[in-house]
Formats: structure tokens, sequence, C-alpha cells
């Protein structure tokens, strides 16, 4: 269990217990699940996820690459179209069967907990630490090279695998900026933020997960292999990290997490000499409430079938991979409304 005696200002630390590690995903419960299955009315279900080989080219991120799909081996055999008439004459079987290396926040994902800490000095020594939400440690909690056997690092407290267990289940509310703003940059703070959902008539519930369609998404769709990073600059509205009044409104609100078509949801060139933070709102969010976020979802198709039916609410099943350790994960969510 996390030892901590300082908890930083405008956080949630402890208010889900001392060994907490699902944060604000503690809001929804089965009552919230319930409700959010009264939002199926039609039984039409849309995948969320963009192709898990897009956003192409390494220009978002070059530390995460694209999946590279490979045979699985039997010694120097391959089994890809593998007939096991080789092995035995008599069988007529042909086998093929893959694995494949990917980087987990590459496409489509959720970002865990473990994804973002900061140096903070929560056991009151007067000296900043390395600490993730809840008080868990860097080196303890979440380990890296040589902290497990056969793992380069791994997630022992706050993995994505948490979020697994939950699932995460229940009312997806999507917030559709294309429509108001149209698809060029636009920065949002909780003035832009709270236009939009009057302009929408947008009533949020505790528990509920955003879905923020900015239109980023379907840029690198058309796009694909090859993303125009110039393009992609002056595409999409982004979250004003640095604003406080929209951290204020996301702790108030007991959201249970933002799921964006952009990437990093946030704008990623905020200034971090006016804050000392690179991604102030990843810090909010996922050090200080534990509130997950994501990433790269694709919200175009759900948006059109939302809009002609007046419907902003759909029932969200997005539950990443089951992989204990990992720190981020590759999601195909699916509404169904």
């Amino acid at each position: 269990m996390p030892q901590w005696k300082n908890r930083p200002e405008g956080s949630n630390w402890g208010d889900f217990g001392a060994d907490d590690q699902l944060g604000t995903l503690n809001y929804i419960g089965p009552a919230e699940r319930r409700a959010a299955a009264a939002e199926i009315r039609e039984g039409l279900a849309f995948c969320l996820s963009l192709p898990l080989d897009l956003p192409g080219k390494l220009v978002l991120n070059p530390r995460r690459k694209p999946p590279v799909l490979a045979p699985t081996y039997l010694g120097e055999t391959p089994y890809i179209n593998f007939p096991l008439a080789n092995l035995d004459p008599i069988l007529r079987d042909v086998i093929s069967d893959d694995q494949v290396l990917l980087s987990t926040q590459y496409s489509t994902q959720w970002d865990s907990l473990a994804h973002v800490g900061a140096l903070f000095d929560a056991d009151g020594d007067g000296v900043a630490e390395r600490v993730y939400y809840n008080g868990h440690r860097a080196g303890l909690d979440v380990l890296g090279a040589g902290g497990e056997a056969g793992h380069g690092c791994y997630a022992r407290r706050l993995s994505v695998c948490e979020m697994a267990k939950t699932p995460v289940q229940g009312r997806g509310v999507l917030i559709d900026f294309v429509r108001h703003y149209g698809p060029g940059r636009k920065l949002i703070g909780l003035a832009e933020l709270q236009e939009v959902l009057k302009a929408q008539r947008i009533a949020l519930c505790p528990g509920d997960i955003l879905l923020l369609r900015t239109g980023y998404a379907e840029a690198l769709v058309e796009m694909q292999d090859a993303p125009d990073p110039e393009r992609l600059e002056q595409t999409g509205a982004v979250l004003d990290g640095t604003d406080a009044a929209l951290h204020a409104w996301i702790t108030e609100s007991r959201i249970g997490a933002i799921a964006a078509d952009n990437y990093a949801v946030e704008n990623p060139h905020s200034d971090p000499q006016a804050c000392c933070l690179r991604l102030p709102l990843h810090h909010h969010c996922l050090f200080k409430l534990g509130l997950p976020l994501a990433e790269l979802w694709y919200l175009r198709d759900l948006a059109r079938a939302l809009e002609p039916r007046g419907r902003s609410a759909v029932f969200l099943t997005a539950p990443p991979l089951y992989l204990p350790g990992a720190i981020g994960s590759p999601v195909t969510p699916v509404a169904t409304l």
C-alpha cells in the first residue's frame, strides 16, 4: 500500500481508499451502467477505433512504432500457411499463426494512471521524488528494466490491466467540436466547452466518459501512411491544459474519463515555463485525479448518427487489453445507440 504524508493541492488522493488504482472510474458503478444501458434504443453499434497501423509514418511521436506482424515459430519453422502434413502425412490442416510487436500507445489507446507522474514531495521530507497517482512510487510500483523478470518495464500498480478488470463500460457522451467550431485548430478552455455543451444541449452525469470529436483522427485517415505535420498542427480543437477553471470543472463534474480523437487531448504546445509542466492537463487528470485519458479515437461516423437523432449519449464499452504490467493499451471502443 502506498505511503504518503502530502497530497497534491486539488487532488483526490486517498478519497477512494489508500490502495486505490482506479481513480475516477470509481464513479462508474452498477447504477451508472444501468443508466448507460438505457441509451441503447436502436441496437446500432459503431467502432470508435482507427486501424491500428495509423497514424502512419513516425511523425506524432517518434518513440512509438507502428505494429509489425510476424509468424510464430516452432524452432526455425514459421507457422504461416503451414501444412500439418509436414508433420503427419495423413493430416490436411493448414495453419497460420502470428504475433505482433507494437507500441501500446501508437494508435487508438488508453493512458493508464502509470503513464504520467510528477516530481512531488509526497513523503514530507522536503525532497521531491518520482510519484504517481495516489502516492505510488517509481522504482517500487512502476519498474524499469530489470525490475520484473522477463520484462523491460512493468507497472506493478496502476497498470492499464486494472481498467480491464473493472472493466471500462458506461455512458459515453459525445461533444462535437467539429460541428460547433469547424475542423480548424481551436483552444478550448472552460468558457468554450460550456458554450458547446449549451449549444448541443448536453447534460452530464457523474461517471460519464467524455468523447471529444475534433476532426483530427479524420484528417489522419485521409492522410493514411503520409501524415502532414503542418496540416495536423492546424487541425482540430485541443483542451487548454493551462486553464485552471477547466481543471476545477473536470474535478467537480465527477466525470469518469476523457477520450479524444486527437493526439494528447490537450494542447501539446503549452509553454512549460508558464506552469513547469509539458502536459498540465495530463498532470491534473492522471496524476492528481486518477482520471484516465484516451487518444486517437475515431468519432466521425458516431457523430453523423447522433446529430440527426438529436442525441449525444451512447452505451460505451472500451476495456483495454488485460495485459498485466502494461502502462498503455490499444483499445477497440464500441458505442451502441
